[in-house]
């Protein structure tokens, strides 16, 4: 964008109107590809706040009491919608983000769409417990039913991904939304809201667009009756205990630090070539990225010689340019997280390859190996979100066991081996959300995505992550 190039305006959608914010304050919206202003959007206050959970409170009345097959029928008309604004889905996407555009057409995109139609079919196929009489003359039905005005926080990674992962399960369960997108990258959902009003009552789906004390509004409204947030351990932690004050019901999706575990009779060659694809991925930007790879020490220096060249070869770059693998870190902040971390490594740790942003506008940073690392160092025992792995060697498959899980996250891991049996032992061992086996990364609209420990509590995706958005009524007849 050049600097004569006029501003986007994005607005927040509030009982089916597109409105600044009654303030008239607006957040600057920064092209992480160029560092320049790309558009504005509202800075919500509560009066926004306020306007919003009560357009989404007395929608609810009607829409919890619609049908399964009239919201299926919403769903799919939305994912519909989507597919056909594609181009201007991922321009908002990409003026946000910086992250390549061809990659968000082809990879992001049909995964989005493919949320919403099963959710669509999700939403008519319920499961219960079949009527019966558990004490003489009274026979006991389960009802289940949405929960109210659900407050959905959504991260800067994956704007619209995480957006639709949130919405999606909630409104087929016959909840409304009021959606605050990250205050760097609310462009495409705030697209998302605008074409989702064709085809939902107005007040079903709003979204309120603003810094973190917009979201503490949000969370402490009175008309909200459950929170979902996608975002770092620090925002859960802060917003449970926002919460806890009126007993909102959670769903906290936090941070990741995966482990990946190379054993030696692994294939080297396509360990090296998925994991370098996806430790740099979104730059590194994703909470199940594989980031911290522990190989057996017999094979260790191979392995981090192949590792380090291949990702020596995989350039951060424009996000039109096709030879792109991946953009840059989505906003000033996180890479001078990422750089500060690297600024502090200990003497005993080497940077193979990388290790530096580039000399560049925007906010670029070369794919980066660490080796020589322990495992009380920061730079393990953080998230670093960014395109930065380290590599540990291990002695046995117990020693594997122990550095995968010493650490505070828990929310996905992978296993490289051509042993059934190892591959078992270490599903059962590790103490994750997901495990994968000889690969990594991959998502299902039809399995759980979740972790324990840090990494929070509950499931997005699958009949699972529908429950999350329903609550139980026993009734008595």
């Amino acid at each position: 964008m050049a600097d004569t190039d006029p501003l986007t305006t994005v607005l927040n959608h509030i009982d089916g109107k597109d409105l600044p914010a009654v303030s008239g304050t607006t957040l600057r919206l920064i092209d992480p590809a160029t560092g320049r202003t790309h558009g504005t959007a509202p800075l919500s206050g509560p009066q926004d706040v306020d306007a919003a959970c009560r357009a989404a409170q007395e929608a609810f009345h009607g829409w919890s009491a619609s049908t399964p097959a009239h919201r299926q029928a919403a769903l799919l008309r939305i994912a519909d919608a989507l597919e056909r604004e594609a181009d201007a889905l991922a321009s908002a996407e990409v003026a946000d983000t910086g992250k390549p555009r061809a990659l968000f057409l082809a990879d992001e995109l049909p995964a989005i769409v493919d949320v919403l139609r099963y959710f669509a079919g999700a939403a008519r196929n319920l499961p219960g417990a079949a009527a019966t009489e558990y004490t003489p003359g009274r026979t006991s039905v389960l009802r289940r039913e949405p929960v109210g005005v659900c407050a959905q926080i959504t991260p800067w990674n994956y704007p619209l991904m995480m957006a639709v992962w949130k919405i999606a399960p909630a409104l087929a369960a016959g909840n409304t939304v009021v959606l605050k997108p990250s205050d760097t990258t609310p462009s495409s959902a705030a697209l998302l809201a605008q074409l989702a009003a064709e085809h939902l009552p107005s007040g079903v789906l709003n979204v309120v667009c603003g810094d973190r004390g917009t979201g503490r509004l949000l969370v402490a409204h009175p008309c909200v009756r459950l929170v979902a947030v996608t975002g770092s351990v620090r925002a859960g932690q802060e917003i449970a205990a926002a919460a806890a004050v009126d007993l909102k019901r959670l769903h906290l999706e936090l941070g990741g630090n995966a482990p990946v575990l190379v054993h030696e009779d692994a294939d080297l060659g396509d360990a090296v070539e998925q994991l370098s694809s996806l430790a740099f991925y979104n730059a590194g930007q994703d909470c199940t990225a594989p980031t911290r790879i522990l190989v057996d020490r017999r094979i260790h220096d191979t392995f981090l010689g192949l590792f380090a060249d291949r990702a020596a070869r995989r350039l951060p770059g424009a996000p039109d340019d096709a030879r792109t693998e991946f953009g840059p870190l989505a906003n000033a902040a996180q890479l001078a997280s990422v750089s500060g971390l690297l600024e502090r490594l200990p003497d005993h740790a080497e940077v193979v390859t990388g290790g530096a942003a580039l000399d560049r506008p925007g906010y670029f940073h070369q794919a980066t190996v660490v080796a020589g690392v322990r495992q009380e160092d920061e730079i393990v025992q953080s998230e670093v979100f960014g395109p930065v792995v380290t590599v540990q060697p291990f002695a046995d498959e117990s020693e594997a066991f122990r550095l995968a899980d010493a650490v505070p996250q828990g929310l996905a891991a992978s296993v490289w081996t051509c042993d059934h049996d190892r591959a078992m032992r270490a599903s059962r061992a590790l103490r994750t959300g997901i495990v994968w086996v000889n690969t990594h990364g991959t998502t299902v609209s039809e399995m759980p995505h979740g972790g324990v420990r840090h990494s929070g509590y509950g499931s997005d995706l699958s009949l699972t992550g529908l429950l999350e958005y329903t609550q139980v009524k026993h009734v008595m007849l």
